[in-house]
């Protein structure tokens, strides 16, 4: 049950940062760099409980990778997306709703699964990777591939590169309820992906 409280802390904290930054309408820059320190230092902080997903893309990858039992992920999944639509509504609260843009469908879906791909691909060579175990800069670099992202493509696709996320904004304003599976696609597939590459460049890695 730990497991699954802190994904819940973790994710919940990923998306009241998200709504509390985008809907007062700091998205250019502030909302990228918030977004991606508040992800550092909550996989910090769960990454020796839970290994710090808050990201069923994430959860997906790392269970194809073989450090997630298909037991566990499910029930990852869920915490992840009730600690985001709880954010929601508590950003909601606080600082009401934003404006949802138009999104192009090819190029949201090209984005979403690019930077999705490479949140996946780090999350399992810095965080599941014997290479790497013991490290100290895997929240860092999580952390950091967010913040590219958003700033990269955020004006692309909404830079979600997160299932729990794409579930969550539209309850805040920011995201059109008809758009959802543009993030829930690409990021899914961006997961699976980074999974099936990562295990093809570390064969012996199990």
């Amino acid at each position: 049950m730990n497991k699954y409280i802190v994904e819940f802390i973790g994710t919940f904290f990923l998306v009241l940062t998200i709504g509390l930054t985008v809907i007062p309408g700091n998205a250019a820059i502030a909302a990228p760099l918030a977004i991606g320190s508040v992800l550092m230092v909550m996989v910090y902080a769960g990454g020796h409980i839970s290994g710090a997903h808050y990201n069923p893309a994430v959860t997906l990858a790392v269970m194809l990778r073989g450090r997630c039992s298909i037991a566990e992920t499910p029930l990852y999944m869920i915490a992840q997306v009730l600690g985001a639509v709880a954010a929601a509504f508590v950003a909601k609260f606080l600082v009401g709703t934003g404006t949802a843009g138009t999104l192009d469908v090819t190029k949201s879906l090209i984005a979403e699964f690019l930077f999705t791909f490479a949140l996946a691909y780090v999350v399992l060579n810095v965080a599941t990777a014997k290479g790497t175990s013991g490290n100290s800069y895997y929240g860092l670099a999580i952390g950091f591939v967010v913040m590219v992202g958003a700033f990269a493509v955020g004006g692309i696709s909404g830079g979600a590169f997160n299932p729990a996320i794409a579930l969550s904004v539209p309850f805040m304003g920011l995201l059109h309820w008809s758009d959802i599976w543009i993030h829930l696609a690409a990021d899914f597939a961006g997961g699976a992906v980074a999974a099936v590459v990562f295990n093809l460049l570390n064969p012996d890695d199990k």
